[in-house]
């Protein structure tokens, strides 16, 4: 099998990236690769606790390698952490890095080039996948996940802490994509047929930064 590693935010397509890339049964995959600011102690972007990302992998099974950004990290910074962090795994073997990315042209070419550099290619097991199609399935799939993240310049502040669910889709409005693909916004997934036990929290407090990004707070349980 080809030895990899995923880019792992801890989301749904993430999420739905491994179980298709392990339904394949063509990839032994090395670690799940997560980026952490390392001030707030939490997932880049998606908001959520170090700690539950940790339980997460847990029950996943598989390796968790974190990147610690500063607080208000470059983008010059993040590509020499990651970089770093391919070259270790390219030394163990590792040879395609798994993406969740579904329709993003510019985004996939940014990972590619990169990628280039190590001399490792981007595997995308979701590319082109129809969104709404997508996130039913991963429903019916039995995969949980609560949304912690809402760019409020897209979507009301209220779906912020809402389970992503049929409910959920059938009130979203129509111009916002079904997997938040455009950064409408961001989930945590705490189970699903990829995990022996669910990640246990409850919902903490939802507050508003940069006067634009909704984050509802997980605690651990």
């Amino acid at each position: 099998m080809e030895k990899v590693i995923i880019s792992w935010s801890g989301g749904k397509d993430s999420a739905m990236a491994l179980y298709e890339a392990l339904r394949s049964n063509g990839y032994d995959v090395l670690a799940l690769l997560t980026t952490v600011n390392e001030y707030h102690d939490r997932i880049s972007m998606h908001g959520v606790r170090r700690t539950l990302l940790e339980h997460q992998a847990a029950s996943v099974g598989i390796n968790l390698e974190k990147v610690f950004l500063s607080k208000d990290g470059s983008n010059e910074e993040y590509e020499s952490r990651i970089m770093e962090t391919l070259m270790k795994y390219a030394g163990m073997g590792a040879s395609s890095v798994i993406f969740g990315d579904i329709f993003l042209e510019d985004l996939r070419k940014y990972r590619e080039d990169n990628l280039s550099k190590a001399k490792m290619k981007g595997v995308f097991p979701i590319w082109k996948r129809d969104t709404a199609v997508m996130a039913e399935e991963f429903i019916k799939l039995g995969f949980k996940a609560i949304i912690t993240c809402v760019d409020t310049s897209v979507l009301d502040k209220k779906y912020s802490g809402r389970e992503f669910d049929a409910g959920f889709l059938s009130e979203l409005p129509s111009e916002v994509d079904p997997c938040g693909e455009n950064g409408e916004f961001h989930s945590f997934v705490y189970d699903g047929p990829i995990f022996s036990r669910p990640v246990k929290f409850r919902t903490g407090r939802t507050v508003t930064m940069l006067d634009r990004f909704c984050f509802t707070d997980l605690v651990p349980l």
